[in-house]
């Protein structure tokens, strides 16, 4: 096995660790040094895969977001029903996801550009979807465009109302709903 190879995966096995450092105790509370800790490495070890706290968080956003693509493909308002039943099965990375975002409402959280032009691509991406599903309006009378941020905003609400409260909200049962009301049976 190559060096180059065994760094990847030590850079994979520790955006794991920070995955679950950041699950367990937020952001401001995860240490470089407990992630270090979780892989068996010194925190200055640890400075050899990533800089900065900053870096391995940027790292683990990028990867959540790579197990949500879809390859090859475009998403489809009938994948994205399967995405929120996917992520029903998946509260420990919907509960990090959530927390980041949450936190990186604040000036000078180092999430904060990271989650504004991932909203930004996220929107286009479901103005397209939209589009390709109804043309440029929908049932309702809306452009793609004008549909798309509610679309994010009851995703990401679902979300929140689910982990808050996994027996009272059905995340996947809700989000059908809503399609519904977009035009999709």
């Amino acid at each position: 096995m190559s060096a180059r190879v065994r760094s990847e995966e030590r850079r994979a096995e520790i955006v794991r660790a920070a995955l679950e450092v950041i699950a367990e105790r937020g952001y401001r509370g995860a240490s470089l040094a407990a992630v270090a800790e979780r892989v068996g490495l010194t925190q200055q070890g640890l400075l050899h895969y990533f800089p900065t706290k900053e870096a391995l968080l940027v790292a683990v956003l990028k990867e959540r977001d790579q197990w949500d693509a879809v390859p090859g493909t475009q998403w489809r308002v009938d994948l994205l029903a399967s995405l929120v039943e996917y992520n029903a099965m998946r509260p420990g990375i919907i509960q990090t996801f959530s927390a980041l975002l949450g936190e990186s409402v604040t000036e000078g959280h180092p999430a904060r550009a990271y989650f504004t032009e991932r909203y930004t691509r996220v929107r286009d991406s479901m103005a397209a979807v939209l589009r390709a599903e109804y043309g440029d309006r929908l049932p309702n009378g809306l452009t793609p465009e004008r549909t798309a941020p509610l679309l994010v905003a009851v995703m990401d609400g679902l979300q929140y109302q689910w982990l808050l409260d996994p027996e009272s909200v059905d995340m996947p049962g809700a989000f059908r709903d809503f399609l519904a009301l977009l035009g999709e049976n």
